[in-house]
């Protein structure tokens, strides 16, 4: 048995509580294990522990096991009679039988023979208080992602003085162009959002700035006045909640920008200023150029213009707190994205979490973290990241075309082995953003662009889609990603087809437990390995089946089950990148 293969320990994604009465116990091995039977018991059911003490165990087969690329991740979940667990496994691998417990591996000789105490793995108590409970409204979200200066332009009188004329869907942009979207622009288009299907709304910053994209702000406090006023968030707000759609706001805590007036005091007066350690200073007085570089202070990347906050300090952690209480307060808003969230102090975070929590008990905070995060995702933090390990898993199937459907499969089980099940349930689900291509453009192909859209939709999270991907709108990386969304071409009907798809995967997402549910179970349909097939099973019964031909040849269906929704598929032959969803 290949031992060095295998790894569990009693925290995190490996052992933790699902709610108050359940435990998940997953368990990581080679491939060559066949079988995980787990032990366990109360730790104290057999007397104190010491002297002749004998602990009371259960025994259950594991049965649940996620492939990944060199492992098998098996599953368990248990229900601890009084909140305590002891507890170690029995792996077997043909004949071969291996105890594992925290103290290492035993053979089943030296496990029979063994005298004194064990050192067994242990979950000392389950804390309702250290429980990871997430927002419940949100696993059922269908988010729209809006760069507000590029989605509509609803008041001309707050245009800014360099305005350009709107640009059509194949104009490329550029961020020192503005366009007019504003806030009142997305209260106009609320009821062709609820009409799609929406249920949130994401925003990138929105508060004053002198740039394009609002990420080097000036004001925490202020809506930039090309936007609006407070009145007018006010009102978006207010208008989306009458069509039960949550709003979350973009939280840029990691750096300012230049403008804002605290690092100014410290440009001008240096060490003197009161706001000093405010920031990541190593030397003063700065040069007109290059300071990140040579290390002058710290700033988000090596943009001079957006120096580094420093959320060590107890004073900037109190102002950032403050400032999203006045949101939340003022607003009413229903959820934070943080930039660059792998950046900002553990500290701030955890303070963040539990003032949000104080002000709205279910308040969703989301995280942007393009990496594993299971430090920010223990419960005391945010309820998710924005899940690009996902959108690359999917991406890496489509763009390679020498992967195969179990590296696709293993891919996409290590994107939901990494965290509790519950922040599976929740994890910020994306294709594309402001910060990436387009995903039509990636693809160069609608009938792909087709294929992942219905990936994403019957995926575990919550889903979310950029602005204007419901007709499919071109754009290359960042900033011509943001290119201005084509109302008139919507209003001419031109993208009738295209809306109509988008509304059926969101009303399907929306109906169908299957849809989001967390089990899921890959397939093989047939032997050509470019043929993705997996099931989705809810706790209804109802399941469904996703079958995709990411192949270079038509494939026949035998299936006579109902057809939910498909693309290319004729009733028998599905061909080439077409999908269809059954019922089965």
């Amino acid at each position: 048995m290949n031992l060095s293969a295998i790894y569990h320990e009693s925290k995190d994604n490996y052992c933790y509580p699902l709610n108050e009465n359940e435990l998940v116990i997953n368990i990581k091995t080679g491939y060559d294990v066949d079988r995980v039977i787990l032990y366990y018991g109360d730790p104290f059911k057999g007397g104190i522990m010491g002297g002749d003490y004998v602990a009371e165990t259960y025994r259950i087969e594991v049965a649940e096991c996620k492939k990944l690329q060199y492992h098998k991740f098996w599953s368990v979940i248990v229900k601890p009679e009084f909140k305590r667990c002891k507890y170690y496994f029995e792996l077997i691998a043909g004949s071969e039988h291996v105890f594992y417990i925290e103290g290492g591996f035993m053979t089943e000789d030296e496990f029979k023979s063994h005298r004194g105490m064990r050192q067994d793995f242990f979950f000392p108590w389950m804390n309702k208080a250290d429980v990871n409970f997430v927002p419940n409204w949100v696993k059922s979200t269908i988010w729209y992602q809006i760069f507000p200066d590029r989605f509509c332009n609803g008041d001309e009188t707050i245009n800014p003085e360099n305005v350009k004329e709107w640009a059509l869907p194949n104009q490329s942009v550029k961020n020192s162009e503005c366009y007019g979207g504003d806030l009142q622009g997305i209260i106009n288009k609320l009821d062709y959002l609820k009409e799609l299907g929406i249920t949130g709304i994401y925003m990138t910053p929105i508060n004053v700035s002198k740039s394009n994209h609002k990420y080097d702000t000036t004001d925490y406090y202020k809506i930039d006045t090309n936007f609006g006023d407070k009145q007018t968030m006010q009102k978006l707000v207010s208008e989306a909640h009458k069509r039960n759609i949550r709003i979350m706001l973009d939280g840029v805590f990691n750096h300012c920008g230049e403008d804002f007036p605290v690092w100014q005091d410290v440009v001008k007066n240096g060490p003197k200023s009161k706001y000093f350690n405010w920031f990541m200073i190593n030397e003063w007085p700065f040069n007109k150029g290059y300071n990140a570089m040579e290390g002058k202070y710290y700033t988000f990347a090596f943009e001079d213009y957006m120096p580094k906050l420093n959320t060590n300090n107890p004073e900037v952690i109190n102002y950032l707190l403050d400032v999203c209480t006045y949101w939340v307060n003022e607003y009413d808003i229903d959820a934070l994205r943080l930039d660059v969230a792998n950046e900002i102090s553990h500290e701030f975070c955890k303070k963040l979490k539990e003032r949000m929590l104080s002000l709205k008990s279910d308040f969703y905070i989301v995280g942007e973290i393009w990496h594993n995060s299971m430090k920010w995702l223990r419960g005391d933090e945010f309820d998710s990241v924005m899940n690009y390990p996902l959108k690359e898993s999917i991406d890496d199937f489509w763009l390679n075309k020498n992967t195969t459907r179990d590296d696709f499969e293993h891919s996409i089980n290590r994107c939901y082995s990494m965290y509790m099940k519950q922040t599976n349930d929740v994890l910020f689900n994306l294709l594309d953003s402001h910060d990436t291509i387009r995903l039509v453009t990636e693809l160069g192909d609608i009938d792909k662009f087709y294929q992942q859209m219905a990936v994403l939709f019957t995926m575990p999270g919550t889903t979310c889609i950029f602005y204007g991907t419901e007709v499919a709108l071109e754009g290359k990386h960042d900033p011509d990603c943001r290119r201005c969304m084509p109302w008139n071409e919507i209003k001419n009907g031109d993208y009738n087809d295209r809306i109509e798809i988008m509304k059926t995967l969101i009303r399907l997402r929306k109906e169908k437990n299957a849809f989001r549910s967390s089990n899921i179970c890959f397939t093989k349909h047939t032997d050509n390995e470019r043929v993705l097939s997996y099931i989705k099973k809810d706790d209804k019964g109802e399941d469904i089946e996703v079958i995709l031909n990411c192949s270079d040849e038509d494939i026949i269906i035998n299936k006579t089950c109902e057809v939910i929704f498909s693309r290319l598929y004729d009733g028998k032959v599905l061909k080439q990148n077409g999908f269809i969803i059954i019922k089965r």
